[in-house]
């Protein structure tokens, strides 16, 4: 699956995992995660939980 068809696929896990390994997200994020993926708040919220998870899976 190509990186657009995930995003299109599923966004919030698209935007959790770019963000999980994005060396420096841009500040603030929320927004920036609302215009690239498409995200409303919420969902923007839950792909930087999810990051969070994938991070500390990874360490």
């Amino acid at each position: 699956m190509t990186v657009s068809r995930a995003i299109y696929a599923n966004p919030v896990a698209a935007a959790a995992q770019w963000l999980a390994t994005e060396k420096s997200p841009p500040h603030p994020i929320i927004p920036y995660l609302r215009k690239q993926f498409g995200l409303s708040s919420a969902d923007a919220i839950a792909a930087i939980r999810e990051s969070h998870l994938i991070k500390a899976r990874s360490s």
